[in-house]
């Protein structure tokens, strides 16, 4: 059973003083983000606890591109840096040197996976994507 966008509610504008309050898919973990257009290189900032993930801000728009001409559900296929992404998910094209960036959209070694866990649900948010909120395996779909 997936959360339909319409039916979900995020607390939060996507900014630095009133960041998103967001869930990751399977709903186990919550986190904060927000858009920093001012920031050098521009960023999506993922606040996980104590831990600041940053990815170039373009990824938002880039991915809604991607999923939008995929036409389909993608699975998400969630994994650390230093794992290998499954091809044919949000996560393996996260870094894939066939993306708009030519690669990572996360800016810090170490920090750069787990694109399929946090950009999802910020797509979500902004009403640009469908997330599914399984215990595991979830998908999305642009809208």
């Amino acid at each position: 059973m997936h959360r339909m966008n319409n039916e979900a509610e995020f607390e939060g504008a996507g900014t630095e003083d009133d960041p998103w309050i967001l869930t990751t898919p399977p709903g186990k973990s919550e986190f904060e983000a927000y858009r920093a257009p001012e920031a050098d290189p521009p960023a999506l900032v993922v606040q996980v606890g104590s831990t600041e993930l940053r990815y170039h801000l373009s990824c938002i728009e880039d991915l809604h591109m991607m999923l939008t001409e995929h036409g389909d559900w993608m699975l998400l296929g969630n994994a650390d840096e230093q794992k290998e992404a499954k091809p044919d998910t949000v996560e393996f094209w996260g870094r894939s040197e066939d993306n708009p960036v030519s690669g990572w959209y996360g800016f810090k070694k170490g920090l750069r996976g787990r694109f399929g866990n946090y950009v999802p649900p910020v797509l979500e948010a902004m009403g640009l994507a469908e997330v599914e909120h399984n215990a595991r395996n979830n998908r999305m779909r642009a809208i």
